[in-house]
């Protein structure tokens, strides 16, 4: 049996968390979406049940993940047993740790997971969940893991990374040649680590029997995934409804904020990035640039690449997008406004731009993220 305990006195949470979690304070929570719908889920033509090892680090790491993965697949089994009685369960999950029981969120909690690595010879499906903290203490903390991944990997297993989780596994060398997701937070501390893995901006990403979620909540997404490849997309959809996720999102590009990759020591890139963000209105050519850093253009282009991720060109548009997000935000200003307050001339460049940067239209963007603000 799972258990995960809170030592806080009180707790209030929200319909949502009170389904993803399940046990809170060592007692169970009613499961408040046991209702069953109008329509049940088709019944699958096959189902091959899977061992799932859903991993629970040592240190620090979002339990969320962990549980929230739980959850789901759990109720896909009841699901499934409930509308096609006879049908085995398609998820075999179990908790495995590298202990018998993990602390975190300063001993507020405990998770003991059901067994711990070296009981596990063989799985199906392997779940790295999001870690916290310092990405390379954590990683060294559980160190012992990385091989155990890797040996499953080789076994035939799946592996599935949620969010932060790709940090771990990236540790394991398993992404070498391949791409990842992982939350657009922390894209310049994994660019930092890991400069050969290119990182992709999807919600859901899958390469050669290895998926990775993007940030926070949207590893309920890849769950989703999963549910659909090994299930069905009946299932999915049902899943999706039951717990409220929005299924089908691509893209967590409209979610993130762009900074500047500065984790490098070339000063005269560094130098150039900041004359960027001072003066990211007016009309930059590379030329001026590389003439203010006393580099030849090509020298210059080919340093500031290999420093930011990103040619001189596509800076000055990320930056000058980035404030077009703040105002579309915070502003009342009609959009041609806001173009032309971020340096752009044309209206069609300005909004096709946009869209690649964002995955939104300036008018699709600041429908959803709009506040009440005035200018």
């Amino acid at each position: 049996m799972v258990s995960v305990k809170c030592r806080s006195k009180i707790i209030a949470l929200g319909c949502v968390h009170t389904a993803i979690l399940g046990v809170v304070c060592g007692r169970p929570i009613p499961y408040i979406c046991r209702m069953k719908s109008k329509k049940t889920a088709k019944a699958p033509s096959k189902i091959t049940s899977r061992h799932v090892s859903i991993f629970v680090p040592a240190g620090d790491f979002i339990l969320s993940s962990v549980i929230g993965s739980y959850k789901v697949l759990t109720t896909v089994n009841s699901l499934v047993q409930e509308q096609h009685p006879g049908v085995p369960p398609p998820f075999m999950v179990e908790l495995v740790g590298l202990t018998k029981e993990t602390n975190l969120y300063g001993g507020a909690f405990n998770i003991c997971p059901h067994t711990t690595i070296d009981k596990i010879d063989k799985t199906d499906l392997v779940i790295i969940p999001a870690i916290s903290g310092d990405y390379a203490t954590e990683i060294k903390r559980n160190q012992p893991v990385l091989s155990w991944i890797t040996k499953q990997y080789k076994q035939g297993a799946e592996i599935a990374s949620l969010c932060t989780g790709a940090f771990l596994l990236a540790a394991t060398g398993l992404l070498k040649g391949k791409k990842t997701a992982t939350h657009w937070i922390a894209f310049d501390a994994f660019r930092k680590m890991y400069p050969e893995i290119e990182l992709v901006k999807s919600i859901v990403y899958e390469e050669q029997g290895i998926c990775s979620s993007g940030g926070a909540y949207s590893f309920l997404n890849l769950i989703l995934h999963l549910v659909e490849k090994y299930v069905s997309h009946e299932m999915a959809v049902q899943c999706s409804k039951i717990f409220e996720i929005e299924i089908n999102r691509l893209s967590q590009a409209s979610f993130s904020i762009f900074s500047g990759f500065k984790m490098h020591e070339d000063d005269a890139v560094m130098q150039a990035q900041q004359f960027i963000e001072e003066n990211y209105a007016d009309r930059i050519s590379v030329d001026e640039l590389a003439t203010k850093s006393l580099l030849s253009r090509r020298n210059f282009e080919r340093r500031f690449k290999k420093a930011t991720q990103h040619s001189p060109a596509e800076y000055m548009q990320y930056l000058k997008i980035e404030a077009a997000r703040r105002q579309l935000e915070s502003s009342r200003y009609h959009i041609n406004e806001v173009m032309y307050a971020v340096g752009y001339n044309d209206t069609r460049a300005f909004r096709a731009t946009f869209k690649k940067i964002t995955g939104l239209s300036p008018l699709e963007y600041r429908n959803r993220f709009q506040s009440n603000g005035r200018p």
